[in-house]
């Protein structure tokens, strides 16, 4: 949560996530950084393009089935960096 912390409104006034049992900590997320959290429908790909961009981007890193508790914070911190620094074409 502390990744959202300073960031501008612009860029908290939502999030979109993945069905996964993995964000069944939705309700703590929103009570600590008041971002109310949307989910995508199951079988709704066309709402999930970004997530899935940055999903196959991530498995470049960390193969499925990764056990991510094995990296320190400043890896995964330098993991999060690369892809924030990549070039986007649609950025220039």
């Amino acid at each position: 949560m502390h990744a959202f912390t300073g960031l501008s409104a612009e860029l908290t006034h939502s999030q979109t996530w993945d069905q996964g049992s993995e964000m069944g900590w939705h309700d703590e997320f929103t009570r600590g950084t008041n971002i109310p959290i949307g989910f995508c429908e199951p079988a709704g790909l066309w709402q999930r393009g970004p997530n899935v961009n940055t999903n196959s981007l991530l498995r470049q890193y960390f193969p499925r089935g990764t056990d991510l508790s094995i990296h320190s914070a400043e890896d995964l911190a330098c993991v999060a960096a690369e892809l924030n620094d990549r070039p986007r074409k649609i950025l220039g």
